[in-house]
C-alpha cells in the first residue's frame, strides 16, 4: 500500500470515528437537541432565516425528510415559519426564541467538550487543525 493509499485509509476510518462520536455525544451535550436538529438550527441561524427547501438543497436531502424535520422543530416551539416580505407566497424558517436559548446553550456545551477534549494541545496544533478543517470541508463542498 502506498503512503497516500494508507493515509486516506487512515483519514477515512478517523472521520468515521468522528462523526461516531458526534452522533453518539450529541444528546449528552444538549437531551433536547439531537444532532441533525442542531445542525439544522445552526444552519438557520447562520442564513438569518431560510426556506425548507434551502434545508434539503444544502444538507442534499429529500424534502419530505426535511418536512419532518422541520415539523418536529416547529413542535418544540424552536422554530417559527415567517412570511417572506419579497414574496408573501414564500415561507421562511427563523428561529424562535426558545430556539435560540437552546442553540446558544448547546453551542457552549459542546464548546466547553472541544476545550477539554483539545486542552492538552499548543496553540499552534489548534491553528493547524483549524485551518485544516476548514481547507477540508470547503473542498468537500466544492466537491460533493
Amino acid at each position: 500500500m502506498s503512503a497516500r493509499d494508507a493515509a486516506l485509509e487512515t483519514i477515512q476510518r478517523e472521520l468515521t470515528a468522528i462523526a461516531r462520536r458526534a452522533r453518539a455525544t450529541a444528546a449528552q451535550m444538549h437531551p433536547e437537541l439531537s444532532l441533525v436538529a442542531y445542525t439544522i438550527l445552526a444552519h438557520i441561524e447562520e442564513q438569518q432565516g431560510c426556506r425548507a427547501t434551502d434545508l434539503a438543497a444544502h444538507y442534499l436531502l429529500d424534502k419530505s425528510t426535511v418536512s419532518r424535520q422541520v415539523a418536529a422543530l416547529e413542535r418544540l416551539g424552536l422554530i417559527e415559519r415567517r412570511v417572506d416580505p419579497s414574496d408573501h407566497r414564500v415561507q421562511v424558517l427563523h428561529l424562535a426564541p426558545h430556539g435560540n436559548e437552546i442553540l446558544s446553550t448547546a453551542r457552549a456545551s459542546r464548546r466547553d467538550t472541544f476545550e477539554e477534549r483539545l486542552s492538552a494541545w499548543d496553540q499552534a496544533d489548534l491553528t493547524r487543525f483549524a485551518a485544516d478543517l476548514v481547507r477540508y470541508n470547503a473542498d468537500a463542498a466544492s466537491h460533493p
